[in-house]
C-alpha cells in the first residue's frame, strides 16, 4: 500500500470511529477534527431530514449514537448522497443491534424512506385521459409511482407521543404514490384494495376479471363487489394510482 493510501485509510477510519482511531500521524488534531465534525454533521443532518419521525422518537444522545454506529458499521454501496437514506435503511435491517430500539423501528424507517424514494424516482406518467365509459373493461395500469404497502404497525400514526409496543391485530394498508403534479401522497387503504392493485399489476385481463376473482377469494357477492369496485377504480384513477 502506498503512503497516500495509508493516509487515506487512516483518515477514513478516524472520521468513521474517532474514539477507536487516532487518525493519520503528522496531521494537526484541529484539522482532523474539522473533517470529523463536518462529515458527521452532514450525514446526521441528511438522516434527520430523511427520517423526521424516526428522529423525533429518540433523544439527542441516542440518535447521535445511532448515527455514529451507522458510520462505524456500514459500508455504503453508493457514492451518491441521495442514496444515503437507503444505506441507513440497510444498516437498520442488517447491522443495527440494540435491544432497546422500538419494535416498530424498521417499519417506520421503511415507510419514511418510501416517500423519499418516490420523490426522486425518475418515472413519469402519461398525460391524463377522460374517464372511460366502460371502466370495468378499460386497460387500466398501476402507476410505477404507486407502492401498495402493508405494515404490522400503524406507521402513519407513530410520533413522539404515540409509540405502539406491539403489532396491531390487523395490517395497516397504505398506498404511497406520486401524482402527475409530482406530489407524494398517502392513501389509507385495506387488504382488498391492495389485492386489486396486485391483480391489475399482474395477470388480470380486465378490472372486471380482477374484481370477480376477489369476490371468489373472499366469498362475497360478486355484483356488490363489482359495483363497489367501479367507484374504487374511479378514485384510484383520479389520484393517479391507476392510469390509462
Amino acid at each position: 500500500m502506498q503512503d497516500f493510501q495509508r493516509v487515506q485509510k487512516s483518515l477514513t477510519e478516524f472520521v468513521r470511529d474517532p474514539l477507536e482511531n487516532a487518525g493519520p500521524a503528522g496531521i494537526e488534531s484541529r484539522r482532523l477534527g474539522i473533517y470529523r465534525d463536518l462529515l458527521f454533521k452532514n450525514i446526521e443532518g441528511s438522516l434527520s431530514n430523511s427520517f423526521p419521525v424516526l428522529r423525533s422518537i429518540f433523544n439527542d444522545e441516542t440518535w447521535l449514537q445511532m448515527v455514529r454506529d451507522f458510520m462505524r458499521r456500514h459500508r455504503c454501496q453508493s457514492p451518491y448522497f441521495v442514496d444515503l437514506a437507503e444505506e441507513f435503511l440497510d444498516y437498520l435491517n442488517h447491522e443495527r443491534q440494540c435491544a432497546s430500539d422500538p419494535v416498530f423501528l424498521r417499519e417506520l424507517a421503511y415507510y419514511e424512506w418510501v416517500e423519499l424514494a418516490l420523490d426522486v424516482a425518475e418515472e413519469d406518467l402519461p398525460p391524463a385521459q377522460d374517464l372511460p365509459d366502460d371502466l370495468l373493461n378499460a386497460p387500466l395500469q398501476v402507476s410505477p409511482l404507486a407502492w401498495p404497502l402493508a405494515f404490522s404497525f400503524p406507521v402513519h400514526l407513530i410520533s413522539s407521543q404515540f409509540q405502539p409496543a406491539k403489532a396491531s391485530d390487523a395490517p395497516t394498508c397504505i398506498v404511497v404514490y406520486r401524482n402527475r403534479s409530482d406530489e407524494v401522497a398517502f392513501l389509507e387503504s385495506n387488504p382488498v384494495t391492495l389485492r386489486l392493485l396486485e391483480l391489475l399489476d399482474a395477470d388480470a385481463p380486465t378490472p372486471a376479471a380482477a374484481l370477480q376473482r376477489i369476490a371468489e377469494e373472499i366469498g362475497g357477492e360478486p355484483a356488490a363487489i363489482i359495483e363497489h369496485g367501479k367507484a374504487l377504480l374511479a378514485q384510484l384513477l383520479e389520484l393517479d394510482i391507476l392510469y390509462l
